[in-house]
């Protein structure tokens, strides 16, 4: 009897990191091996981080944002509104700070940020939307490097959503309004571009050269060769029981599984999903009580 006791302790113990979490009145529900993420929802105006069991570990209080990440240090470069970036240690105390309103020529100009990143020699990238230009500060906000975007459909708020800086230097940028991808050297010259035909929020450059986007309105996330040829795609109704809405952010990880967020698909729909190669969702979060239908920011965390 003692030898089945521990049998059954062993095999519940090897369970247990499997096992969805929910919350009692299902306004929380993650499925799938647990993880840490960092959330951000500009409805609810909440930046978070959201450990394992579904708790709290830190947030920030947001009225915009469409970009933010983790940074090596434990620290979250974030934007609390479409100009101001900012970086907060774990105590909540900033640690840096940026108003692209006021800085560098913009007083008086509608400009808006919607991407940004923290580059290896401790430069900060920021993408801005209105004066349409990529920027690197350093520490002291110091004007480092700029170029000019090349821009069918000028506008300050859809110029551009996300933008990184690829290994070789150049930049990968999503353009909403002129619905595409462009790729642009040190000098600011597009060498790359894909016509994607909807209002693109994101893409990612793979290590096999391809290029992963979230296609925004178009409901989908396509993968695409250097040619520009379609080597894989999740369609809006791909999901069994799941609607693709408004595709933001989407990552491929080491696993080969891609992490997409699933933006304004409402209450019924996951807002995070975690799909494998062949369609098949493996982790998927929902949280309707302290985030809304506008999640467009959010990172699984290491």
């Amino acid at each position: 009897m003692r030898s089945d006791c521990h049998h059954f302790v062993f095999v519940l113990s090897t369970l247990v990191p499997l096992l969805s979490v929910f919350a009692e009145d299902n306004s929380f529900v993650q499925t799938g091996i647990p993880r840490k993420i960092l959330v951000g929802d500009y409805s609810t105006r909440l930046l978070a981080l959201v450990n394992e069991q579904g708790d709290i570990d830190w947030k920030q209080p947001i009225r915009q944002i469409h970009d933010a990440s983790r940074l090596p240090n434990g620290n979250v470069l974030f934007q609390r509104s479409w100009t101001d970036i900012v970086e907060i240690d774990s105590e909540g105390a900033t640690v840096w700070k940026y108003d692209a309103a006021n800085q560098h020529g913009n007083t008086g100009k509608k400009v808006e940020v919607h991407a940004f990143q923290r580059l290896a020699n401790g430069d900060t990238m920021i993408v801005e939307s209105g004066s349409g230009r990529i920027i690197e500060v350093d520490a002291q906000g110091t004007l480092k490097k700029e170029i000019v975007l090349t821009l069918n459909h000028k506008n300050f708020h859809t110029d551009t959503r996300l933008a990184r800086k690829l290994e070789n230097g150049n930049y990968l940028v999503a353009h909403e309004g002129d619905k595409v991808v462009r790729e642009y050297n040190a000098q600011g010259t597009v060498v790359w571009d894909y016509l994607v035909g909807t209002k693109v929020y994101s893409a990612q450059r793979l290590a096999d050269g391809n290029t992963l986007i979230g296609a925004g309105d178009g409901h989908r996330v396509v993968e695409v060769d250097q040619s520009g040829k379609t080597v894989w795609s999740v369609e809006e109704q791909d999901l069994p029981g799941i609607t693709l809405a408004w595709v933001t952010m989407v990552e491929r990880l080491p696993d080969g599984n891609t992490f997409i967020v699933n933006c304004h698909a409402g209450p019924e729909n996951p807002q995070l999903l975690e799909v494998t190669s062949a369609k098949k969702v493996v982790w998927s979060f929902r949280d309707f009580k302290r985030f809304g239908n506008s999640l467009a920011v959010a990172h699984i965390v290491k």
